[in-house]
């Protein structure tokens, strides 16, 4: 044949084009070069769901196709656009000092990734990862105008398939030693990999056309090394303002840390411990570290022992915040103090009195849907040491009502308190700040793919979410999946901005999780039809997870009953 016949549904019309046409060649047919995204704002196509299997525009017509165009609005346009920048700065790194320094991209941080240079010396030869040098702002400036030279050549990214061996050899002369183990750990007979201007390397998904696609970045120094900066998830879609989150990087260093004591810094070291028979050993140590840092932070809270009244735990979804203030709690009573738990959720207002959002839908994640004139009195009457009546909230009716429970704070009590905005000022603004002690909990991990492939937390609690929504809440992983976003709008909305509030922030991310999570959503994922708006996504997450070994049913039987893992797969001994 010498014409196709695909659909396109941005202009809801069936399109013919040469058979053998690229993406990018129907897009310059039909005109549509750019697409309006949902602020009402033109922005340009990188990438698009064929059959709801993500491509890039290079990708050849040769038959029928059900096609969706991608901007940056769209999380797989968003994703197409950093992997090509991070190969960016990879190629800028090799053009500004040759084999002299090792880039790596440590872990994703709410301004973008957070890079070091690592030296590997005169030889230039990498064997083990040395420590990192001290970035300076002159380096800095030298590898955004070679980042800047590089976009203004338009450079296609160019894809081929190397065998595993070819593969093997191309990582290992540039390096990246990581990324050779993992690639032959996985035994494929072919690696997809990306040439720009000569230069090789892997990704883990499609690339940009070109270089000329990357208009929207920065490089700053950060700490010892750099952030590598690119747009927000969510409208307006541009560089969010650039804030150094000290907490946050020193709670990712020190995850960084305990990969470290583990020997375990990447997926594939990982994969080799479980492999060589070592998952009973990494359950523990991880458990044991996870046991400490609870006990660290009951020490802190006890120091302030006759001052602090009211524990405040905030994070993101499947955070394990629930797990977290249990834990705690136990810690706090073998200190002799008397854990008492507030929820916050008790606290709605009535249903007629509950914001509504744009859509004229009652906004439940709004901090103005809690009585927080009630909230506040309660707290300076157990404060005070007056008795209250607890207030509960049924959620069927929509309505505020009280069933006698009574509570008053001895001498020896705390207050505990769980929720999305445990952390905003405004939800105790009425409270004595000296009374809180501010707990941030997530799931953040340091691990990496290889050197310049980071894992995203976000995806790390996705996977969380749709295990523990599948066992206990009866939610598919399809549902889940489409639900995903507007939780992260909420999260962006009313947590994040206020992470930093915390006196400390606890990491509730294990090192065997992802091995874990891998049995059980996997099967999950592979249900999802292809005709469904979540099956992208599900193919996503699965060549994610096709890294990774998992963990067999008779090594998840050390996992503690305990542990914050138990809250999404289940046998815990907290009552959730």
């Amino acid at each position: 044949m010498d014409s196709v016949r695909v659909y396109c549904s941005d202009t809801n019309e069936y399109h013919v084009c040469k058979t053998g046409s690229t993406l990018l060649e129907l897009l310059q047919s039909i005109n549509l070069i750019q697409k309006k995204c949902d602020d009402g704002v033109l922005r340009p196509v990188l990438a698009a769901y064929v059959d709801n299997r993500l491509k890039s525009l290079d990708f050849r017509l040769y038959m029928a196709h059900s096609i969706t165009f991608l901007t940056i609005a769209d999380a797989d346009g968003r994703r197409t656009y950093i992997r090509s920048l991070s190969f960016l700065l990879q190629k800028a790194v090799v053009d500004v000092y040759g084999k002299r320094y090792q880039l790596t991209l440590k872990y994703s941080l709410p301004n973008g990734y957070y890079g070091e240079l690592h030296d590997r010396g005169e030889n230039g030869q990498l064997h083990n990862l040395p420590d990192s040098i001290n970035v300076c702002e002159d380096d800095v400036a030298r590898l955004k105008k070679r980042m800047a030279e590089l976009v203004s050549g338009n450079i296609p990214f160019i894809k081929t398939k190397d065998s595993n061996s070819d593969a093997v050899r191309l990582f290992t002369e540039n390096g990246q030693s990581e990324k050779a183990m993992l690639a032959k750990g996985l035994g494929y007979f072919f690696v997809t990999t990306y040439y720009l201007d000569g230069y090789c390397d892997t990704f883990y998904g499609p690339l940009l056309y070109s270089t000329g696609y990357i208009n929207e970045y920065d490089l700053v120094k950060y700490n010892k090394g750099f952030c590598l900066r690119f747009p927000e998830p969510f409208s307006p879609y541009m560089l969010p303002k650039f804030v150094y989150q000290e907490n946050l990087y020193e709670i990712f260093k020190e995850n960084s840390d305990r990969c470290a004591i583990l020997g375990a810094r990447d997926i594939g070291t990982v994969n080799q411990a479980i492999q060589a028979g070592h998952a009973a050993e990494l359950i523990q140590i991880a458990e044991a570290l996870h046991e400490r840092k609870y006990a660290a932070i009951a020490d802190q809270i006890n120091e302030r022992r006759g001052r602090v009244k009211l524990v405040l735990i905030a994070g993101p979804s499947s955070s394990g915040k629930t797990t977290t203030s249990k834990r705690i709690a136990v810690q706090l009573k073998v200190l002799g103090l008397n854990p008492i738990v507030i929820a916050m959720d008790n606290y709605f207002l009535d249903r007629e009195q509950t914001p509504k959002d744009s859509d004229g839908n009652y906004d439940f994640e709004n901090l103005h849907a809690l009585d927080l004139e009630l909230l506040n009195r309660q707290l300076n009457q157990l404060f005070n040491g007056e008795e209250i009546e607890l207030p509960k909230f049924d959620f069927a009716s929509g309505s505020r009502y009280y069933d006698g429970q009574k509570v008053r704070m001895n001498e020896n009590d705390i207050l505990i308190m769980e929720g999305i905005h445990a952390l905003n000022p405004q939800l105790t603004s009425q409270t004595d700040s000296d009374k809180k002690f501010k707990i941030y909990a997530s799931a953040l991990t340091s691990l990496a793919i290889d050197e310049n492939n980071c894992i995203s937390t976000t995806d790390n609690r996705l996977l969380r979410r749709l295990v523990r929504d599948n066992n206990f809440r009866g939610t598919s992983a399809e549902e889940t999946i489409l639900r995903w976003d507007s939780v992260r709008k909420g999260e962006y909305r009313n947590i994040f901005p206020y992470q930093e509030n915390a006196d400390i922030m606890f990491n509730s991310f294990l090192i065997y999780e992802l091995p874990l999570l891998k049995y059980y959503a996997e099967p999950l994922l592979r249900r999802i039809s292809p005709a469904s708006a979540a099956y992208s996504e599900s193919l996503r997450l699965i060549k994610f997870l096709s890294y990774i070994t998992d963990l067999s049913p008779k090594e998840q039987k050390g996992i503690p009953p305990t542990s914050v893992l138990r809250e999404f797969i289940g046998d815990s001994t907290f009552t959730y």
